[in-house]
């Protein structure tokens, strides 16, 4: 049926309300099409990078740099690093060293690979005697890498207690909570006033203070326990010092925005390098 005889039967206003409401379903499913899951919105201003604990290559330490700060910004626990690379305790580190996060130890060059020229004496060789069509013999020698040269990886320390007696490390509105996601906020942010006190969260000492760490402006990183340590981020004025011991609300820094878009506290507890919800361990308030 054509539009001209559909117009007569309806009228010309019926008509015209048909028309008009078909266009607009037109448009409205035209819209829906677009899926929504293409769209992703990301809040950049909770959100400080982190990578996952790397475990390749290696690290040259700069001036200003701990075995904590390297160990807080590679996501590992710097007694294993420690471990791994022969450092003992009180573990310090000087510039140019070389800090490895893959199997070998210290600064060891990479082993050359063996082929059957120049094979290990160490290694274990096998003859495989293979018999062809014709009856003849053929001999091929086999050669294994010796797995005495495989370098075993560093120990993980066994946990320890977790320690008692936290407190909040400033007075604010939580703006930012943890997310286990390997993109996302790996603490959580309060939001303050330019110069508010950054509280110490427990007792502990000092292992790092400056800003060497990207997108952390000027930190702190506090030392609980063999397991645990505490990190402050976005201050404008550090008051502590590496070394030093200090106790739970003891002013360490002035917050600030340092290294973010506003004022606020980023907040962080790890336990043996891996970070976990600080709201697990702060009292409720």
């Amino acid at each position: 049926m054509s539009l001209t005889v559909i117009a007569q039967r309806m009228g010309t206003t019926s008509f015209q309300r048909l028309v008009t409401g078909l266009v607009l379903s037109a448009l409205l499913v035209g819209c829906s099409s677009n899926k929504s899951s293409d769209v992703r919105v990301v809040d950049r201003n909770n959100a400080v990078a982190q990578r996952p604990a790397v475990t390749t290559g290696q690290y040259v330490v700069r001036p200003k740099d701990t075995l904590f700060s390297i160990a807080f910004r590679y996501g590992w626990d710097y007694k294993a690093l420690a471990a791994r690379n022969n450092i003992p305790a009180p573990y310090t580190i000087h510039p140019g060293q070389t800090i490895r996060f893959d199997g070998r130890t210290g600064s060891t060059p990479a082993p050359v690979a063996a082929t059957a020229d120049s094979a290990p004496s160490s290694s274990s060789k096998t003859t495989v005697i293979r018999r062809q069509p014709n009856g003849a013999t053929t001999t091929t020698t086999v050669v294994a890498p010796s797995v005495a040269n495989k370098p075993a990886p560093a120990p993980t320390p066994a946990p320890g207690p977790a320690p008692t007696g936290w407190g909040w490390p400033s007075n604010g509105i939580l703006i930012g909570k943890f997310s286990s996601n390997g993109s996302l906020n790996k603490g959580i942010d309060i939001a303050g006033d330019l110069g508010q006190p950054v509280l110490a969260a427990s007792d502990g000492t000092v292992v790092y203070a400056g800003s060497g760490l990207r997108g952390y402006g000027e930190l702190v990183i506090i030392k609980h326990s063999d397991t645990y340590v505490s990190a402050y981020g976005h201050n404008r004025r550090l008051l502590v010092r590496e070394g030093q011991q200090v106790k739970v609300g003891q002013t360490i820094a002035e917050m600030g925005s340092t290294g973010t878009d506003r004022v606020k506290l980023h907040f962080e507890i790890r336990r043996q390098g891996k970070p976990v919800d600080p709201l697990q361990f702060l009292p409720r308030r």
